[in-house]
């Protein structure tokens, strides 16, 4: 039939392409529906697009380091793509810079994550007060924690000693085009028989005799499936009450308002090295971007408010204080920063879950799945996220009961394999989070 097929995946940012991708090429006919007019144009377009290794948890290190194997050799990871509609010339570039993360009370010293490289062989250096001139020239090493607002009187001051240094964790860095490398998967997935279409909404999902029959459009189009893939983003939550899977759910998802600030780097950084910065001492993070500047965002300190968003489709795209205060906390540390008088930068939304780690999973509706709460920090997992879904759907289709015998999933580049349970919908909340992203 026209309007059948094998799997509808919901979202064609860029985890949303990897899914797609990864279903098709074990032989499901697949279609991607996305309400916006091109892939990535979404969340996913706001992204910072950082590489990292280092996160709080064994299995999240695990999926990072593994996925800085894909975006380092992009080319292979697309294979057949390539040429297939997409020239080289329109790959995004993957800027393996590094990152420089200091040493906190936050995050007790790096202690517990250079455990965990350690039992990855993920490689890492510290790096002493001194030695971090070399990335940030003329770097206040002082403590300022705990973070401040701006209108608290000591804010800026100094807090007593100084931070300890840093490590720096050579296999990260940024692309230079989150919206491209969407793009780019989505031709790697037509290759190989993937369908997508834009500016398609879907309002209802049609089921069954107890499972998954199809999605209704809002045009009034039903399409036939027996497989629903959520990867809507910051829209996942109305995804899933749609299904009406939430109430088997006891992890959720919440869209989340949040700036990133866009600054001129100081001169002083012209002839430093470009890294990716970590410091959960001010609670920002930095990335390089063209043309000399610097893209702040923060680290979610207890100080500061955070903005849930209920409705996805209306929220506030100005700028707010926050964007001041996330300068000004990159100023106690690099004192030579100009603070612009013109906000520039991104306001747009994160999907997030109640510990900040994704939800990979099947739901309780059969034939329905859920790639949520990636908002912020999972985009450098694309490339696997994708895969875990194409496994966790292919052992479900064959008969396999993810919540009783959840999937064993192989990571072929570092040799390891972490259970899926681990991001099931279904989970405690992990303690160990960070509770807080680098988007």
């Amino acid at each position: 039939m026209k309007n059948s097929y094998d799997a509808v995946i919901i979202g064609a940012g860029v985890i949303g392409a990897c899914t797609a991708y990864e279903l098709s090429k074990l032989g499901f006919k697949t279609l991607s529906l996305d309400k916006l007019p091109q892939a990535g144009y979404g969340s996913t377009s706001a992204s910072c697009a950082i590489i990292r290794t280092y996160y709080s948890a064994f299995e999240t290190c695990a999926l990072a380091y593994e996925g800085w194997h894909y975006w380092k050799d992009w080319s292979a990871y697309l294979g057949a793509g390539i040429g297939s509609g997409l020239k080289p010339e329109d790959l995004i570039q993957y800027h393996n810079t590094g990152c420089l993360v200091a040493k906190t009370e936050v995050n007790d010293q790096l202690k517990k994550v250079c455990e965990t490289m350690d039992a990855l062989g993920c490689p890492y250096e510290h790096v002493d007060r001194t030695a971090m001139q070399q990335f940030l020239p003329g770097a206040d090493t002082q403590r300022y924690h705990p973070a401040k607002l701006l209108n608290d009187h000591a804010f800026g001051e100094p807090t007593g000693g100084d931070i300890s240094g840093a490590v720096f964790f050579p296999c990260g860095g940024y692309v230079n085009d989150p919206m491209r490398s969407a793009v780019n998967v989505q031709y790697a997935a037509q290759a190989t028989g993937a369908t997508f279409k834009f500016n398609e909404e879907v309002k209802e999902i049609v089921q069954r005799d107890g499972r998954v029959a199809g999605v209704l459009l809002s045009d009034g189009t039903e399409i036939q499936t027996s497989v629903v893939v959520n990867v809507a983003g910051p829209h996942s939550s109305k995804i899933n009450t749609l299904a009406g899977v939430t109430s088997g759910m006891k992890m959720s998802t919440r869209a989340l308002r949040h700036e990133v600030a866009h600054v001129k780097a100081p001169e002083s950084f012209n002839d430093a090295k470009p890294v990716v910065t970590s410091d959960s001492d001010i609670h920002t993070y930095t990335r390089p971007e063209s043309g000399g500047n610097l893209l702040i965002g923060s680290e979610d300190p207890a100080c500061d408010e955070r903005e849930w968003v209920d409705d996805p489709d209306n929220y506030d795209l100005d700028f707010s204080d926050q964007w001041k205060t996330l300068v000004m906390r990159l100023a106690q540390r690099v004192p030579d920063l100009s603070i612009p008088d013109t906000a520039k930068g991104v306001v747009a939304l994160y999907d997030v879950s109640e510990d900040w780690m994704p939800i990979y999973d099947k739901s309780d509706l059969p034939g329905f799945y859920m790639a949520c709460g990636t908002s912020g920090n999972q985009y450098k997992n694309a490339p696997v996220a994708g895969k875990i879904m194409a496994s966790i759907i292919a052992a479900e289709q064959n008969g396999q009961n993810h919540d009783n015998e959840p999937v064993q999933f192989e990571l072929k580049h570092i040799k390891r394999s972490i259970s899926l349970d681990f991001f099931s919908r279904n989970r405690e909340i992990n303690q160990n989070s960070s509770f807080s992203v680098i988007g």
